[in-house]
């Protein structure tokens, strides 16, 4: 059994609360699975987007620092660009979509055989792309207001910078169950299966500056693993390996542990329950807040100089 199933979410330092919630609820159409806080900071809130579950895979995370947080810069030893997938007749759609709303984005580009993609940032400008292809056989979140079909599929991969990606691409496939799936002059894709949702894109960037942390930026890329056992098993081959990593975490909905990858870039490797609707019913999932025990008793306070933000975002449907 693979102890790495594929990704199970990307989490983003971001600004605005309320714009975080109108471009991946609005704009893009995921759902709001979760409004916690951040579990090492509760003052500022912890949104997790997905499908309708939340399903690993799907899941795009945000930390709203404020709109005072410096803005980061995107480089190498960084996550740069999280691509969700979309049906390959969806393009015109979604470019039809984007202009209605006055998002930026570049023409639509190819990549290896059989991917369209349109590269575009969110509001703090953070790196995103859409990929239209006709191999993800996931659902979406039908949210009643883009087309059927048309909807955010879930994460498709996500795009890393790298000096070299020689010591990375050794740890995804010696002991994370990736092998690789394409190859490019300036791009070495990796995966656990064939599958969006499963990949990994290393880029070779040698002449670009570092990456600087901050608004618009990626903090960590999860990766996906059946239960706390298989987790276990992975913090074996970290330490045989030679990597220093977190104790256990729990993060309510799933535990964690954290370690930098050889190129610098924050890893977790994240079980794939107990899930979201741990706390909150499925057909409510996200529509009040959530908080760890420790913090409950802060919730007063926590109210108090939590942003207000309005939910669902009506100027985008």
């Amino acid at each position: 059994m693979k102890l790495i199933t594929g990704l199970h979410h990307v989490t983003a330092i971001t600004g605005n609360a309320q714009e975080n919630i109108d471009f991946y609820t609005g704009v893009l159409g995921l759902r709001l699975v979760k409004k916690t806080v951040n579990f090492d900071y509760s003052e500022v809130y912890h949104f997790y987007f997905g499908d309708e579950y939340g399903t690993p895979g799907t899941i795009m995370t945000t930390f709203p620092y404020g709109k005072d947080l410096i803005n980061g810069r995107h480089g190498k030893g960084m996550l740069n660009t999280t691509a969700f997938s979309v049906s390959i007749e969806a393009l015109d759609y979604w470019m039809n979509r984007l202009d209605q709303f006055n998002i930026n984005y570049k023409q639509p580009q190819q990549r290896f055989s059989d991917e369209v993609f349109i590269y575009l940032e969110d509001f703090d400008g953070l790196g995103l792309e859409l990929v239209f292809n006709s191999k993800d056989e996931r659902k979406g979140y039908k949210n009643g207001y883009i087309l059927d079909g048309y909807t955010l599929k879930g994460i498709h991969h996500v795009e890393i910078w790298l000096d070299a990606y020689e010591r990375t691409a050794a740890l995804l496939t010696t002991q994370m169950d990736h092998k690789i799936i394409s190859e490019t002059p300036d791009r070495l894709r990796l995966g656990t299966e064939d599958l969006p949702g499963k990949y990994v894109d290393l880029l070779s960037t040698p002449s670009a500056l570092k990456g600087l942390a901050g608004r618009g930026t990626v903090h960590h890329v999860a990766f996906a693993t059946p239960d706390a056992a298989t987790q276990l098993e992975m913090v074996e081959r970290l330490n045989a390996y030679g990597l220093e990593h977190t104790e256990v975490k729990d993060r309510k909905y799933f535990t964690s542990v954290y370690f930098k990858e050889p190129g610098g870039v924050l890893f977790e490797i994240a079980t794939s329950g107990p899930g979201f609707d741990a706390d909150e019913e499925l057909a409510f999932l996200g529509e009040d807040l959530q908080l760890p025990p420790q913090f409950e008793e802060q919730r007063p306070h926590l109210t108090e100089v939590l942003p207000k933000i309005n939910y669902p975002t009506e100027k985008y449907r």
